[in-house]
């Protein structure tokens, strides 16, 4: 089954409409968390209480004032920690991991 992740794609950022955020507090509140943890990035995408949120409520809802949420999956035989989430801008896609070095100074 593909994994399924939720990103940006429209300028501006990440962010969950404010019923998005209550529906992911409300349905996580069993975690022991401090108190005012909530910010968008302490929520990992791929968290499938997240996918289920943005699936029920529609991505146009449970999107953030600039933000265009989507789901995107991934295939079954990229490693959990095989992916990652980049950005330009705001507009975000996935991409899979894969390893760099600095070449030579020009």
């Amino acid at each position: 089954m593909p994994k399924k992740i939720v990103i940006n794609r429209c300028y501006g950022g990440f962010s969950l409409s404010e019923t998005a955020k209550n529906m992911y507090k409300q349905a996580t509140a069993h975690i022991q968390r401090p108190p005012h943890w909530f910010l968008n990035t302490d929520v990992s995408r791929d968290d499938p209480v997240l996918v289920q949120i943005v699936e029920i409520m529609g991505v146009q809802a449970a999107s953030g004032g600039f933000s265009q949420l989507a789901i995107v999956e991934i295939p079954d035989d990229v490693a959990a920690d095989g992916w990652i989430i980049q950005d330009y801008d705001g507009v975000e896609w996935v991409a899979e991991k894969h390893r760099t070095w600095p070449g030579e100074n020009p």
